[in-house]
């Protein structure tokens, strides 16, 4: 039985409206690149730079990868840890890549332009909205009431996937991106991404420790590749708590390390002016 629900797993289902939408992506993509950069980008100007397009075409491959078969089959039918992985991709992997593949230009034109939906962009990414939003959005789609539904209602899993992207794309606003003047410091990134790795562990200390089955939705009387549902209960907030945080955590101790060389080479230079001012 074990061996025909692996099968029946990896049994390929077509998703056209997620090709769809990455052709959109990609159409899009080329027309801002190809007719509008043209246009507001001073003549002899890059439009869009090598690393950008490298960038755009992880985000879109992982998107892909994400959203498409078979991760998102397995994850919607069988596992909720692979569900897990699948909400790690596209909150803290892809929406990072889509910010830096993004000219500044375009990024102007999207966030900083005095328009009224300019003005609630600006606003919704201001970290402190950001944050809470981002996190709100974690916790309710980790109610179970919620996943239990999402299993049940395609269209609403793919609602809520795009929420998980749309806030975590604010979310990641003042961190990285084009618009250095929309960011926050470095320590400052430090601290929100610390605080951004705090809220995640509620749901996975509630689902490795839970003594029943929290989404029945997954309790299938038949295991793919024999995980039993309390396993890939523990399974999915091991992903959410080790990995997710260890993500995070990473990126914060890159930026430390940063900061930190930074110092050294400002004192080392603050030395050497001193010796020069000492010689002279």
């Amino acid at each position: 039985m074990i061996a025909l629900l692996a099968v029946s797993a990896w049994e390929y289902d077509a998703h056209p409206e997620v090709w769809l939408l990455l052709a959109a992506i990609v159409g899009l993509g080329v027309y801002a690149v190809r007719a509008i950069g043209p246009l507001v980008v001073p003549a002899g100007e890059a439009v869009v730079t090598a690393a950008q397009k490298r960038f755009f075409v992880s985000a879109v491959l992982l998107l892909w990868v994400a959203a498409d078969w078979p991760m998102h089959d397995i994850a919607e039918d069988h596992l909720y840890f692979v569900h897990m992985f699948q909400h790690l991709l596209i909150a803290f992997m892809i929406p990072p890549l889509f910010l830096l593949a993004m000219p500044a230009w375009l990024a102007r034109l999207l966030v900083l332009e005095d328009g009224l939906p300019q003005r609630i962009l600006r606003w919704f990414a201001k970290p402190l909205v950001a944050g809470v939003l981002f996190n709100a959005v974690q916790i309710l789609f980790h109610w179970s009431k919620v996943v239990n539904f999402s299993v049940e209602n395609g269209a609403f899993h793919y609602v809520m996937h795009l929420a998980v992207f749309g806030t975590a794309l604010l979310m990641w606003f003042p961190v990285l991106g084009p618009l250095r003047e929309m960011q926050m410091t470095e320590p400052g990134k430090m601290v929100y991404l610390f605080l951004m790795s705090i809220v995640p562990t509620v749901p996975a200390g509630w689902l490795t420790f839970a003594e029943g089955i929290v989404y029945k939705s997954y309790d299938h009387p038949d295991h793919l590749w024999g995980i039993t549902p309390r396993n890939d209960q523990q399974m999915a907030g091991a992903v959410m708590k080790v990995v997710g945080g260890f993500y995070l955590w990473i990126l914060i101790a890159i930026r430390f390390f940063k900061i930190a060389g930074q110092n050294r080479q400002a004192d080392e230079q603050a030395r050497r002016d001193r010796r020069t001012r000492v010689d002279v």
